[in-house]
C-alpha cells in the first residue's frame, strides 16, 4: 500500500509543543515522532494529558506553542485522515438502535439519522462492519450486546471513510479482562491490514504488551516516546511521575510500582480530573451523543 513510504512524511510530528489546560501545562516543550503503520500505546498518570493530546491532535484544543503535524499537514478541525474514539460512552448500553445503524450514523459525522438509501454510505458501513468482524452483530440493538461488542462497532465507526491516524482514546476501560484482550487484538489486526497508525491509550500497560511497536508515556510536563525497554525503566518513569517509581518484570507481565503500591491501582478509579473533557458521564445526557462520530466532516 505505502510503496514511497520513505518519502511520506510522518504520521504525527510534535514538535516542541506546550499544551495547556486551566492555567496548567499537561505538556511543555515537548517533541515527538511518530511513524507510519505504528501502533503506540498512550499511557501516563491521571491528568497527565492523555485526552488532552489526542484533543490537540483533533484540533480541538490549541498548542500554546511549537507545532503539531499530522502526515506534515497543520492541524485542523474534521481532518478526514484522522479517526477518533472519545472515552465518554457510558450512554450506548441503554440504546436499542440496531449496530449496523448505530456505526452508519457516524457516516454522516454530527447528524444522527442518516439517509441509508445512499449507496455509497451503506457500501462503506458494510465494509469497516466486515473489517472489524462485526456483521452478524450488526443486525442487533446495542443493548444486547457486551461491552466487548459495542466496542467492536465504535472500532467500525472510527474506521469510517478509511483514516490513516486512529485515535482511541481509553477503550479499554470498563471491559473485563478477556473483552480487553478481544479488543487489542482487533485493533492490531486491523491496523496492520490496513497499515494504518495508532495511538492507543490505556490506564495499564500490559493489556497492550504484545501488541504494540512503542509507547508514548505522558507525565509532569514530558513526553517519553521509545520500546517497552527504554521507557519502561526507573529513571525514566521516576521522572514522569515526579517521585520514585519502581519497574517489577513477573512472568511476562510489568509492574509499575511506587512504593509497594501498583501505580494504575491508584488512580485506576478516577477519571482524568485535571482534565475538562473527562466529565461525569451522567452530567450531560447529550454530551456523549455527539462524540462518536470520527472527526471525518465530509
Amino acid at each position: 500500500m505505502n510503496r514511497h513510504a520513505h518519502t511520506e512524511p510522518a504520521a504525527l510530528e510534535v514538535d516542541r509543543v506546550t499544551l495547556e489546560l486551566g492555567g496548567r501545562a499537561i505538556l511543555n516543550d515537548a517533541s515527538f515522532t511518530v511513524n507510519n503503520g505504528e501502533f503506540i500505546g498512550v499511557l501516563g498518570p491521571n491528568g497527565a494529558g492523555k485526552t488532552t493530546l489526542m484533543r490537540a491532535l483533533l484540533g480541538l484544543v490549541p498548542v500554546a506553542s511549537g507545532a503539531i503535524r499530522v502526515h506534515g499537514e497543520a492541524v485542523m478541525r474534521g481532518n478526514p485522515s484522522i479517526g477518533y474514539m472519545p472515552q465518554i460512552r457510558s450512554g450506548l448500553a441503554g440504546r436499542r438502535v440496531l449496530g449496523r445503524d448505530f456505526v452508519a450514523m457516524a457516516a454522516d459525522g454530527h447528524r444522527w439519522g442518516v439517509p441509508m438509501h445512499d449507496a455509497r454510505i451503506r457500501a462503506d458501513v458494510d465494509r469497516v462492519l466486515e473489517l472489524v468482524g462485526a456483521t452478524q452483530l450488526s443486525a442487533r440493538p446495542l443493548s444486547e450486546l457486551s461491552g466487548g461488542e459495542r466496542q467492536r462497532l465504535l472500532l467500525a465507526q472510527c474506521l469510517l471513510g478509511e483514516p490513516h491516524l486512529l485515535l482511541l482514546d481509553e477503550p479499554l476501560i470498563s471491559l473485563d479482562p478477556r473483552h480487553q484482550t478481544g479488543v487489542v487484538e482487533l485493533v492490531r489486526r486491523v491496523q496492520r491490514e490496513l497499515n494504518i497508525t495508532v495511538l492507543f491509550s490505556a490506564h495499564e500497560l500490559n493489556p497492550l504488551l504484545n501488541s504494540l511497536d512503542r509507547v508514548l508515556y505522558l507525565g509532569n510536563g514530558r513526553a517519553a516516546l521509545g520500546t517497552v525497554d527504554e521507557v519502561i525503566s526507573k529513571p525514566v518513569l521516576s521522572k514522569l511521575y515526579g517521585s520514585p517509581i519502581d519497574v517489577m518484570r513477573v512472568n511476562g507481565r510489568i509492574f509499575v510500582m511506587s512504593g509497594d503500591v501498583e501505580i494504575d491501582k491508584l488512580d485506576h478509579a478516577h477519571e482524568e480530573g485535571a482534565e475538562h473533557d473527562h466529565r461525569h458521564e451522567h452530567d450531560h445526557g447529550h454530551a456523549h451523543d455527539h462524540g462518536h462520530h470520527h472527526s471525518h466532516a465530509k
